[in-house]
């Protein structure tokens, strides 16, 4: 390996440039923005101002801070569900006036004084959300009129009993203790702003109507078209608005023991503002409650920071106005382009160098030269079938495959010429397997690990494994599930071929040559699967040896076959036993002569070989290139090889012309014959062994012979 290469290897083996693309794939990333932007402001008016994180400064600060973010976590449930309420404001003054109207003025008990700033702010709710949600009003107009009556209300009822409110006697141990005393050093109003933001948390994510709020604020014609009652949807969002709006409310009647003509006063800008800055979109369907609760801790921060730097007021709402701008536009920016960003910087490729190989050419004498052999296969379901990843026989000598339609198709021997659908999966069935009752197991694709019955019952077995700790993505879910066998305990070992990508992005995989690849143990007993092998470039065949201690693994963009024992002397022993191989290993299965049949979905390419050696090459590849323009594995042609348990190539062979099966994904040895299957090919190919047992089977030599 020369310097420059040691140099490539370093640079983007060991820095972990995949990161940033699967960190920008969490949702939890859109929290990074304005986290971000809590951190500077918190730290950056704690340095200007004196005594900003004094312990009475921040008691004050926060009951407010609890006031306003519960406002906030309502107005963002209604921003979830694709509305705006501009008329938080005046439902919070109406609300504050209610309790201190209440208690002061009527001498009613404090939890009646609750209950009134409640009702008020429920009622106000619910006629925006009447308006909006069943009259199909713009909710922006709706709500700035029902501000605007709100306001005018309740200046008018200040002006009428300000004077009996500041004048009344009453007094109560409880209010006082709602308004200035504390639990644990904290006040009243954050204790009650975080449970209600707990709550709103889990209803939003965890719950149906969370779900359905979401789903509404996505796309109201998408949710109408699902069953969503959406009218009823948008109609609770303003009920719970003007709910939190009426606590809000009560907490500071409480705080302040009246209500002058400045409460609420341009709440709802501050309420909006704090909501869009926190990175919650205004277009709906996008967002969580922690953005809008960051959002009110960075809105609130900043401008009671501004006013005890000097600045006025209308310094105050010039920062408030570009900082709502910049919310916007940069959520604007973000939503249209973050594909785009992803797509520039997720694939993520390594520096790989394949070692030499022997040539695979006919006649040129080494080990691995293909014959044309397979190219006397006769036709088995010729344009019957479309993608038959995998072939498989019963005891019956019944042939079964999948298809890319999510179908498992049974040919009735002797002649296989009639057919029937055995079971529908749902996704498509790759490596085929049977235990020791007669259920045929499936690896799916992209969905996991399945039993078919006899009766053709489909059930899931397995769609997850424990979370590495390490992980970025979930690597818990099956992405690519390929091969499985099963061990004489009943133990189904199985490969999911690569954590980063789905099926259907194995060509991304194969460009990034990353080790993702690992095997997998189901275990029928506890139901449960474990991780037993990773840190493998495509895990992909497996395949139980005759030994029944051991199995064979194929590592396909590596073009190696490895051997893992999983019981005896040898227990949890891993060897190499085949590398650096011309073709690309896939299935593997076992052969009547105690040896292995293996097969190759494509050979290698010197252009290829060389491409891994560069990775900004491919890097650079993926980023200016359409993706049929992309220089990848040839899995055009193939061929079948054949091994002893040492690793030793006995044959190979092929259809060089590629008219009958260019390409082989499977192969089962069956009486004498060898069955063919391809994941691109329309057909599934029977070929003749000479002196073959005629006697031997597959399901017999892992379960015996037919009881």
């Amino acid at each position: 390996m020369t310097l420059r290469e040691r140099a490539l290897r370093l640079r983007y083996n060991l820095i972990p440039d995949h990161l940033i693309g699967e960190i920008l794939t969490k949702r939890w990333t859109d929290n990074a923005i304005p986290f971000l932007a809590l951190v500077i402001t918190v730290v950056g008016f704690g340095t200007a101002i004196n005594g900003f994180f004094k312990p009475q400064s921040l008691t004050d600060s926060t009951r407010q801070l609890g006031e306003f973010s519960i406002v906030v976590t309502g107005l963002t449930i209604v921003m979830l569900g694709g509305g705006i309420d501009l008329s938080v404001g005046s439902i919070f003054a109406l609300a504050c006036f209610a309790s201190v109207g209440s208690f002061f003025i009527l001498g009613l008990p404090v939890w009646a004084a609750l209950c009134a700033a409640l009702l008020v702010g429920v009622l106000f709710g619910a006629v925006n959300g009447y308006l909006v949600g069943y009259m199909r009003m713009r909710a922006f107009l709706t709500t700035l009129v029902t501000f605007i009556i709100g306001r005018a209300v309740f200046d008018i009822l200040v002006i009428d009993y300000g004077t009996a409110i500041q004048s009344s006697m009453m007094m109560s141990d409880v209010w006082d203790f709602i308004g200035d005393g504390t639990v644990y050093g904290f006040s009243i109003a954050v204790l009650t702003a975080i449970v209600i933001a707990v709550i709103a948390h889990v209803a939003i994510t965890r719950s149906r109507p969370g779900w359905h709020i979401l789903a509404v604020g996505g796309s109201r014609r998408s949710a109408f078209n699902s069953g969503i009652q959406v009218k009823r949807t948008v109609f609770l969002t303003y009920v719970i608005s003007g709910l939190c709006c009426g606590i809000a409310g009560f907490l500071i009647a409480c705080r302040l023991s009246g209500a002058g003509p400045g409460t609420g006063s341009g709440l709802e800008i501050l309420a909006l503002t704090a909501a869009v800055v926190g990175g919650n979109s205004l277009g709906g369907g996008r967002g969580s409650i922690a953005k809008g609760v960051m959002g009110a801790i960075i809105v609130l921060v900043m401008t009671n920071g501004l006013i005890r730097l000097g600045f006025g007021t209308g310094f105050n709402q010039m920062v408030l106005g570009i900082m709502l701008a910049v919310a916007v536009v940069l959520d604007i920016r973000w939503l249209k382009n973050r594909h785009k960003v992803l797509n520039e910087v997720y694939v993520a490729p390594i520096h790989h160098r394949m070692g030499a190989t022997q040539s695979a050419e006919p006649g040129s004498g080494t080990p691995y030269a293909l014959d044309n052999r397979l190219s006397e296969a006769e036709h088995i379901g010729l344009g019957e079938l479309e993608g038959p990843e995998d072939v498989i026989l019963d005891r019956d000598d019944h042939l079964y495959c999948g298809t890319r339609h999510g179908e498992i198709i049974r040919f009735f021997a002797p002649d296989y010429k009639r057919s029937e659908v055995f079971a529908h999966t749902g996704g498509f069935p790759l490596g085929l397997a049977f235990d020791k009752e007669g259920n045929l197991l499936s690896c799916v694709g992209a969905m996991g690990l399945y039993s078919i019955s006899p009766k053709g019952e489909v059930t899931k077995l397995s769609a997850e494994t424990k979370r590495s700790w390490t992980s970025v993505v979930d690597d818990a879910r099956l992405r690519d599930p390929n091969d499985c066998d099963v061990a004489p305990d009943g133990r189904i070992f199985f490969t999911d071929s690569t954590t980063r990508y789905d099926a259907h992005e194995w060509a991304l995989d194969s460009i990034e040559s990353r080790p993702t690849g690992r095997l997998l143990c189901y275990d029928p007993k506890t139901g449960k699967t474990e991780t037993v092998l990773d840190k493998y470039r495509y895990a992909n065949g497996v395949c139980i040896a005759h030994d029944g201690q051991s199995l064979f693994m194929a590592e396909s963009w590596a073009c190696r076959v490895h051997r893992y024992w999983f019981d005896g002397p040898k227990k949890g022993q891993v060897e190499c036993v085949i590398k650096d191989m011309p073709g690309y290993p896939d299935n593997i299965n076992r052969a009547s002569d105690g040896t292995y049949w293996m097969a190759w979905l494509g050979m290698r390419t010197p252009s290829f070989d060389l491409a891994l050696r560069h990775p900004g090459y491919r890097k650079r590849m993926t980023r200016r290139l359409p993706m049929d323009e992309w220089l990848f594995p040839n899995i055009n042609t193939g061929g079948v090889v054949k091994f002893d348990e040492s690793g030793r190539i006995i044959a190979a062979m092929g259809d060089l012309g590629g008219h009958a099966h260019p390409m082989v994904t499977s192969m089962r040895e069956h009486k004498g014959h060898l069955y063919i299957g391809g994941i691109l090919n329309n057909r599934v190919g029977r070929y003749r062994i000479p002196n073959a047992d005629p006697t031997w089977t597959g399901i017999g030599s892992y379960w015996g012979a037919k009881p």
